[in-house]
């Protein structure tokens, strides 16, 4: 035997061992796959099909509570806008009085600075959502007014509101403090005759239609 012959015979046994190798290694990768290879890869689909769900279910639990939190957090700040303005309010009727009744004693210049702070006051109420209620001219209405008192009078419509005792206001749309309010009603007399004359209509009419 040759000397390069002697060389080769290693690499020629290498190569016979690494051979072997892949053919027992190939059985082996192969006896890992499941047998039932469409099984599988069902159960596959579904697992993956079923975490998405949960996915979606969490996204939308999140979403949720975002939304309900951002709701708690408008309704609380609503009832402690409404809560500091509605004590407030004394303060603007203390106001007003002070205006509606004018000592001649007090100097001018005291009542133009009152209703500077008046106004002020006023304006900022109105721009955090504050309405005052207009009543003059209106009929009674029991979901917007507090009737106090009633008065007979033939120049106003029965159930007018004659003079304002205290201003209601409404806050975004809703009613903060009804109106405490005088009404008007028509007199007695007028009642009577009123009714009079609707009773001698109907027994007009009823004895045109036994005529």
């Amino acid at each position: 035997m040759s000397e390069q012959d002697t060389r080769n015979e290693p690499a020629a046994a290498a190569a016979g061992s690494n051979g072997q190798a892949a053919v027992e290694t190939a059985p082996s990768e192969s006896a890992n796959l499941p047998e039932d290879l469409a099984g599988a890869y069902r159960r596959l689909l579904a697992e993956k099909q079923d975490l998405y769900d949960r996915l979606l279910r969490k996204q939308a639990e999140l979403d949720n509570f975002r939304k309900r939190t951002e709701r708690e957090k408008e309704e609380f700040s609503k009832h402690a806008t409404a809560d500091l303005i509605r004590s407030l309010l004394p303060a603007l009727d203390s106001f007003e009085r002070a205006l509606k009744h004018r000592d001649p004693k007090i100097p001018q210049e005291y009542y133009k600075g009152i209703e500077l702070i008046h106004r002020d006051v006023l304006d900022i109420l109105v721009r955090a959502g504050l309405d005052p209620l207009d009543t003059k001219g209106k009929l009674f209405d029991p979901h917007l007014h507090q009737a106090v008192e009633s008065v007979e009078s033939d120049k106003h419509r029965d159930q007018e509101i004659v003079e304002e005792l205290q201003r209601g206001y409404k806050l975004r749309h809703r009613l903060l403090r009804p109106a405490v309010v005088k009404v008007a009603v028509a007199p007695k007399s007028a009642t009577d005759g009123q009714a009079e004359g609707h009773a001698k209509k109907s027994r007009a009419s009823e004895g045109a239609e036994q005529g």
